[in-house]
């Protein structure tokens, strides 16, 4: 098993961490922000300022997998350009997990600039009759909005993920719709394809989520990641 596996399964759990999840992902080629997970604010001044910023702080619990509606709102921070900002998210997320009763760290996180490309979901799943089975669609605050995916079944081809991405109603903003920039389909294929490989590699993983995927001219990085495991 992968140590990210590993660690969930030592302390009982079935949800990955997003730390965790990037970082198994990653394994299988899938690009993240630069990042980092830290237990103070002072350690999260410091990630902040060796990362660059602005920087997004973010509650890192396996107890929180909606991040941005935890604790009202306080578990998302986002255009943090200083360090006294920084240090404020962070002992926002902390008194709040302690009001919570939970153990929480802070994962400190280079932030996107969202307007420069499309975001899209990509993730995956362990179907009961199919076994793994992929996804991708239009992704971010859209995802449940238009429900716009298309599926494959686990590996994925290159031939199939190109054709899964295309097939999307949301596939000519990839294109450069008007004044949006063209994104990489290229990039976005590795990842419909590493989210199978993942999926077929550790069948001990229920379901992978990746979103927002952002696909920029320069690729397709994901920003934020869930990886649950199955029970036992």
């Amino acid at each position: 098993m992968s140590e990210p596996i590993e660690a969930a399964r030592a302390d009982d759990r079935t949800v990955l961490t997003e730390a965790e999840s990037k970082r198994l992902l990653a394994e299988f080629g899938v690009s993240t922000p630069a990042f980092d997970v830290v237990e103070s604010a002072d350690e999260a001044v410091a990630a902040a300022d060796r990362i660059g910023y602005p920087v997004v702080a973010k509650v890192s619990s396996p107890s929180v997998t909606h991040k941005s509606e935890w604790a009202d709102g306080a578990g998302v921070a986002v255009g943090l350009e200083s360090a006294d900002a920084v240090r404020d998210a962070a002992e926002a997320i902390s008194i709040a997990a302690r009001k919570e009763g939970i153990d929480a760290d802070v994962l400190i996180e280079a932030e996107a600039d969202l307007d420069g490309g499309t975001e899209l979901i990509v993730g995956g799943m362990d179907d009961p009759s199919f076994g793994p089975v992929t996804l991708v669609g239009l992704g971010g605050v859209f995802t449940e909005v238009f429900e716009d995916t298309a599926h494959r079944l686990a590996p994925v081809s290159e031939r199939e993920a190109r054709a899964a991405v295309e097939s999307l109603q949301a596939a000519p903003l990839l294109s450069g719709y008007r004044d949006r920039p063209a994104g990489d389909l290229d990039a976005v294929v590795e990842v419909v394809q590493a989210t199978g490989d993942v999926l077929v590699a550790r069948p001990e993983i229920a379901e992978v989520d990746l979103n927002p995927v952002l696909v920029t001219p320069d690729g397709a990085t994901a920003l934020d990641a869930l990886v649950v495991l199955e029970d036992g």
